[in-house]
């Protein structure tokens, strides 16, 4: 990826955040960018590539946090907790972006929106996976684990809403402190 098509991407990820994909044009991107509307599609093919690019980067970076959890022989409570590590982390370095995956998903197309579901469905079983491990070994209590799963998904994925607002300090304490407030009431 070029220099330039980062800047687009991230200039675009804020406009996208800030009114949603649909309502930004790339006349949007470029005058952001003090730019000519036309000199984007110099470095990229249209609107559809950078909504695609931000969502697919942010759901690999998941994957890929996903796949070294799983490889990790640590015990479920522990690879919960890294979960939950993964998703302020992943709204630390890709707030904007992460806010676009969680918002406009939907106006992704062909391959990209099936790639895309792929990733999702993959990383959720994976957890759920996770969470059972953890009912079997009795980390956790013996409940609905789609429940469970919703339940942390829902605060997880909100996380990027709450994150710009707060100062490094305050980031920390929710690495040390949410784990435990999201743990706490599934544990034995």
């Amino acid at each position: 990826m070029t220099h330039r098509q980062k800047q687009i991407f991230k200039t675009a990820a804020v406009l996208f955040k800030e009114r949603g994909y649909s309502a930004v044009t790339m006349r949007d991107v470029a005058a952001a960018m003090n730019i000519k509307a036309a000199s984007l599609y110099n470095h990229i093919s249209g609107k559809h590539e950078i909504l695609a690019s931000l969502v697919l980067e942010v759901a690999h970076k998941f994957s890929s946090g996903m796949h070294a959890v799983r490889l990790d022989g640590d015990s479920a409570f522990a690879k919960a907790e890294k979960l939950i590590d993964l998703h302020i982390q992943i709204a630390v370095d890709h707030t904007n972006a992460l806010a676009v995956l969680n918002t406009d998903w939907m106006h992704l197309e062909g391959k990209t929106y099936e790639e895309y579901i792929a990733l999702r469905k993959k990383y959720e079983q994976d957890f759920k996976e996770i969470l059972e491990q953890g009912i079997a070994s009795s980390e956790f209590k013996k409940m609905n684990v789609d429940t469970m799963l919703f339940n942390l998904l829902s605060t997880l994925r909100s996380i990027y809403l709450w994150i710009p607002k707060k100062s490094t300090t305050q980031v920390a304490d929710l690495k040390n402190e949410l784990p435990v407030i999201l743990l706490t009431g599934i544990s034995n």
